[in-house]
């Protein structure tokens, strides 16, 4: 079931010195402020800072009560209040109006606001603006990583994605740099540095003059290579359903930061447990990337080998029952336990995905990504809009349909939107703009259809002038890419072979079969070619913006020759467990061993939800 490593793999880096250093710079702030304090954080915060330090190491420095932002007047009765926050202006306004509400009341205290990551000047303003910039002292916590597992590295920040490629608001990207600079410091210099993407570049640019400004120390290579990838380079792979069991538990469950929480209808009692989900988890992580339908035959093999282990004990002497209950027996049990959990969350999984008649949805997206029955895929999606079965879903779908086609005919594009806007309201007139402005939910142009120019544009990129299109042209080229993407990387595998799921073959497993992640496709590509060379044909159809940069030539040779089988993979704007998996099974393949860095861990729920019209 699980695949292990190839024993020539390197080890990955020790990560947990990320968290060791996000700790004690908390703590150093926190001591700024001497004695007892009350502290506010940010919720989104919360299950981070849990990870960083917990409530007891936040006692032992003199942090009395905890309290989550809330926009309401404080109750808190000590003299001393420390806010933990993002840089939102919605919660530094809160602030003010804490510390104007105390003053109005006679009340003396004193304020500290811990920034994390970084501060922004509108914070500034806003302090200066309400009156109050005199009476607080700033701060801010540099904690730009924080490690869900050996290979999984996370900014936190899933407001990058909206703000970034939404709203074009670049000021994350620095953050992203700054993040990539950390790991540069303290695992040693890169050799190679590849990316695709206008953001991707930018926090290249960003990483490279922190580089430049700082000390250059001579160190030990850990990670030899760096891929930089923009999330809009690829929103295929998020928008098609996850079938392996990690992305499943995220899909129904949601992990957040690495812990799940199983509710009664998992745990078989009337209480919730939380669980961390990570490779301590030795039954989770045998199954974690496997497809869905691999899964129950391995728990139910994992508890007969369980039962069996338990079973030794028959016949046993004293001294023999003495070894196995200090050995063995403690281990058991928590593996016991852990197997009935994993049992539960997939029992729970088949019900739910049972009611959605999952196979059917599979079937549906199979077809999307082959280009066949296509009017039968909009008759699907049009019954799942007025049965109203899940509004996310409608619209994963809708997206789904217009990147594969290279937008929607105006006739399907003007009947599908009105027939969701009177299944879930017209206040989503203003989602459909914003869907549109990100590329997801098109309608083709009148006149020559996009899916015709497609071919145009794939003779166009092979010309030696391809580099003279015009703008407006580039824009028609970056809307029909996918098809031609699927022909060129091969992402869609022959339907007429059977796929076994049990012994995949390529990355396609995670899609059981149908589907390469483009993103992973990409990484696999410019790994083999050690650069873009090749791929020309590609990038343009991305739109560009790919570099390949040989980095610091420092390390010794042997390290280097270790290093360079470590391969840093940052997405900006979120990452799927899917792809996760995907990047495991490629290194299983090739001999690389690949570390995952996102700006948050992402789903098409994730995805859309940011983009609907009342995200806030």
């Amino acid at each position: 079931m699980a695949h292990s490593a190839r024993r020539d793999c390197p080890e990955l880096p020790d990560f947990s010195l990320l968290k060791t250093l996000a700790r004690d710079h908390l703590i150093y702030l926190l001591e700024q402020l001497p004695g007892k304090k009350d502290l506010f954080i940010e919720p989104d915060l919360m299950s981070p800072l849990d990870r960083i330090a917990n409530v007891s190491i936040l006692k032992q420095h003199e942090v009395d009560k905890l309290y989550k932002v809330e926009y309401k007047p404080v109750i808190s009765t000590s003299d001393q209040l420390c806010f933990l926050i993002r840089p939102r202006l919605q919660t530094v306004k809160w602030i003010c109006d804490v510390a104007n509400a105390d003053k109005a009341a006679g009340k003396c205290r004193r304020y500290k606001i811990i920034f994390t990551p970084k501060k922004f000047y509108s914070c500034d303003a806003v302090l200066e603006e309400q009156g109050i910039i005199g009476d607080v002292t700033t701060d801010e916590w540099s904690f730009y990583l924080l490690p869900l597992d050996d290979d999984i590295i996370s900014l936190e920040l899933p407001e990058f994605f909206r703000d970034n490629f939404l709203a074009g608001d670049q000021r994350w990207v620095k953050t992203a740099g700054s993040a990539l600079h950390l790991i540069h410091s303290l695992y040693g210099p890169f050799t190679k540095i590849y990316g695709i993407g206008r953001c991707s570049k930018m926090a290249y640019e960003s990483w490279r003059e922190q580089v430049a400004e700082g000390e250059q120390r001579a160190q030990k290579a850990e990670i030899g290579k760096v891929f930089l990838i923009d999330r809009d380079v690829d929103f295929v792979t998020p928008l098609c359903s996850q079938v392996v069991y990690e992305g499943l538990v995220d899909d129904i469950f949601r992990i957040k930061c690495g812990c799940v929480e199983f509710g009664p209808e998992v745990t078989s009692s009337d209480k919730s447990m939380k669980v961390m989900l990570n490779s301590r988890d030795k039954v989770f992580n045998e199954i974690r990337n496997e497809h869905f339908s691999n899964v129950f035959g391995f728990l139910s093999q994992k508890a007969r080998n369980l039962q069996t282990a338990y079973d030794k004990r028959r016949g046993m002497d004293i001294k023999q029952m003495k070894t196995f209950v200090s050995e063995e027996f403690k281990g058991l049990k928590q593996e016991h336990r852990l197997l009935s959990l994993h049992i539960g969350a997939s029992e729970s999984i088949m019900k739910q995905k049972t009611k959605q008649d999952f196979q059917e949805l599979l079937k549906t997206e199979h077809s999307l990504l082959e280009g066949f029955e296509i009017r039968e895929s909009i008759s699907f999606i049009e019954e799942h809009i007025n049965r109203r079965v899940s509004m996310l879903e409608s619209l994963r779908l809708l997206c789904l349909l217009s990147i594969t086609e290279n937008g929607l005919l105006p006739k399907d594009f003007r009947s599908l939107k009105t027939q969701f806007l009177q299944s879930y309201g017209v206040d989503h007139l203003l989602t459909f703009a914003n869907l549109r402005q990100l590329g997801l939910l098109v309608e083709q142009q009148p006149g020559e259809m996009l899916t015709v120019m497609e071919s145009k544009v794939g003779k166009l990129v092979n010309d030696k002038t391809a580099g003279k299109l015009t703008d407006a042209f580039s824009s028609l080229a970056r809307k029909s890419h996918f098809r031609a993407l699927s022909r060129k990387l091969n992402l869609v595998p022959r339907s007429d072979e059977e796929y076994d799921l049990r012994v995949p073959r390529d990355m396609a497993y995670i899609f059981s079969g149908a589907y390469v992640p483009l993103s992973c496709k990409l990484v696999e590509q410019v790994l083999d070619r050690d650069g873009w060379t090749g791929l020309e044909e590609v990038t343009k159809l991305l739109n560009g913006h790919e570099f390949a940069v040989t980095g610091n030539k420092g390390a010794d040779s042997k390290a280097k020759s270790d290093a360079q089988r470590i391969v840093l993979v940052m997405f900006l704007g979120g990452c799927t467990f899917s792809e996760i998996s995907a990047l495991r099974f490629l290194g299983r393949e090739k001999g690389f061993r690949f570390i995952v860095v996102t700006t948050a861990i992402t789903n098409s729920s994730r995805i859309l939800e940011s983009l609907l019209d009342n995200h806030v």
